[in-house]
């Protein structure tokens, strides 16, 4: 992709406008000037600010998975008490491997777990610094063929696997999916869905440039989570843009345009294109990035996340028809 900056004034919804104001103008240290335990703590204080209600489901229930540092918590939320044997959607939360919790991305879960009528199960892997790379894609990995392997614990019979995840997490999806490609569970991924993924560590991307400051996630973001997760260069793991994407399952990417990591989301899209697979992408237009985790504080993002599951229900089910 020819990496050229823009020249037009980009388009800010007017909700996305009045939260980055608001946002801007919030005196006291940034997450990134203080210790890790800090900045997650700071995390979770601003969920019931700034996103919406986890809501009603039948079920919400906490997991131990066995992992290969010990147990890896997880929780699953389903609309029905009970399932017939179908898919199920791992779900991998962002935070730049650094920070983010079952707790923070429990309305998102929530949501995703009523609109696709689908138990979605949400892993809470080991966080960097105390456990850098590649600890949070080992666990994820590890909960991801649990999971597909049914195991009583579960209580769920699991015939495909969906994976998902945004930001930090929407490159644990891609990298676990890749894993499962190369080193089968016993069930298959059926779909993907990396939102606003983490897909490089080269940083010299158009929309790196333009949007580092002031639209949530910042220069000194990034760099506080990339000295935390210390990712290896070269390593698929870290740079899965780098890596062949031949074989991978249909895929539904979306983008944020006023995102830094925009441009290499849209990468990963070509990538997959030329790589063959069945892949459709979805731009949140004037939205920024972690906009599925404010939607009380930025109230479009509701039809943003209502758009993403319609899309992935339809790919799903042509994905059901097929097999």
């Amino acid at each position: 992709m020819e990496k050229m900056m823009s020249e037009t004034t980009p388009f800010v919804r007017p909700d996305v406008a009045m939260f980055l104001a608001f946002l801007n103008s919030v005196p006291g240290p940034k997450f990134w000037e203080v210790s890790a335990p800090e900045a997650r703590a700071m995390t979770a204080a601003m969920r019931d600010i700034a996103d919406a209600p986890v809501g009603e489901l039948a079920v919400i229930r906490d997991l131990s998975i066995p992992g290969p540092a010990g147990n890896i918590p997880a929780r699953l939320y389903d609309r029905r008490e009970t399932r017939d044997p179908g898919p199920v959607m791992l779900f991998y939360h962002g935070g730049g491997f650094v920070i983010g919790s079952l707790y923070t991305y429990e309305p998102h879960c929530a949501e995703v777990a009523r609109l696709l009528d689908l138990p979605v199960i949400s892993v809470d892997y080991r966080l960097s610094p105390e456990n850098p790379f590649p600890a949070p894609a080992e666990d994820c990995e590890a909960a991801t063929r649990w999971v597909a392997s049914s195991p009583p614990e579960l209580g769920l019979q699991v015939t495909g696997l969906i994976t998902s995840g945004d930001s930090a997490g929407g490159n644990l999806t891609i990298v676990t999916t890749m894993a499962l490609r190369d080193n089968p569970a016993d069930v298959p991924v059926l779909v993907q869905h990396p939102i606003y993924p983490v897909v490089t560590l080269d940083a010299d991307w158009p929309s790196m440039r333009e949007f580092g400051s002031g639209h949530l996630l910042t220069d000194e973001a990034m760099a506080y989570f990339n000295e935390g997760h210390a990712a290896t260069p070269g390593d698929y793991r870290a740079e899965p843009l780098n890596f062949d994407q031949r074989g991978m399952p249909p895929s539904l990417v979306t983008t944020a345009s006023l995102d830094p990591l925009r441009d290499q989301g849209l990468a990963y899209v070509e990538k997959l294109r030329e790589a063959g697979v069945r892949v459709e992408h979805i731009s949140a237009e004037g939205n920024i990035h972690g906009h599925i985790n404010i939607r009380q504080a930025i109230p479009s993002t509701q039809k943003d996340v209502e758009g993403y599951v319609n899309a992935l229900k339809s790919m799903l089910a042509e994905v059901m028809a097929n097999t």
